[in-house]
């Protein structure tokens, strides 16, 4: 699998908390009835692993991911669940290290030249600008890009996220996807509104594909 290929086609990766292994195959339903298939489950809560193993089983056109990956240990678990990538909130050489010796594709977390420097040096290209916005926006984007384009970075921008900022990030060429928990939200997902996340997920997913974007 080119994970590459598979963000850049999703155009939005929604991040979701699963509390509760039973709601994973719903709510992972709903996102890819809405259009959104790729999916990054995070690994903030014990559920996490069985989730994942959940969706791969029983929806099997989801390409599901793990996130929150901040030590190697959390890396294997990912990687044993049956993740199809891995990515994390910050740059650590040790979970760049895990994954790499698993084979798991990883996208690290950078805000600044620096972190994204280290990022470059082992040999990533795709990285996570995170929390976006707190951390400049597509502004900040584009500066590290005038100094980084020629290294052929890619971003995945998450953090602050949302339709009314989406088309601002993806309208940048190096940006290949956005990642967001508004497409499902922690009060939808407790009363199982999978309609309601449908729905924010088909918004997301046009949003993603207008013509208008460059």
């Amino acid at each position: 699998m080119d994970i590459r290929e598979v963000l850049k086609r999703s155009g939005v990766v929604p991040v979701i908390v699963i509390e509760e292994e039973a709601k994973a195959v719903p709510l992972a339903r709903a996102l890819v009835k809405g259009g959104l298939g790729v999916l990054e489950v995070t690994f903030r809560t014990k559920a996490a692993a069985a989730a994942i193993r959940a969706i791969r089983a029983e929806v099997p056109e989801a390409v599901v991911g793990a996130g929150t990956l901040v030590t190697p240990e959390m890396a294997r678990a990912a990687f044993e669940a049956g993740a199809a990538f891995g990515v994390a909130p910050g740059f650590d050489p040790a979970v760049v290290n895990a994954a790499k010796d698993l084979g798991l594709p990883f996208v690290p977390g950078i805000a600044t030249a620096s972190e994204l420097s280290q990022a470059l040096t082992a040999g990533l290209r795709i990285v996570k600008f995170f929390p976006a916005e707190a951390a400049g926006g597509v502004k900040m984007i584009k500066n590290l890009l005038g100094a980084f384009r020629f290294t052929g970075v890619e971003f995945m921008p998450t953090g602050g996220i949302s339709l009314a900022n989406l088309r601002d990030y993806l309208a940048v060429p190096e940006v290949l996807c956005c990642g967001g928990t508004w497409v499902a939200p922690k009060d939808a997902i407790a009363r199982c509104d999978w309609a309601a996340i449908e729905s924010l997920a088909a918004e997301a997913a046009a949003c993603a594909n207008c013509g208008s974007l460059v």
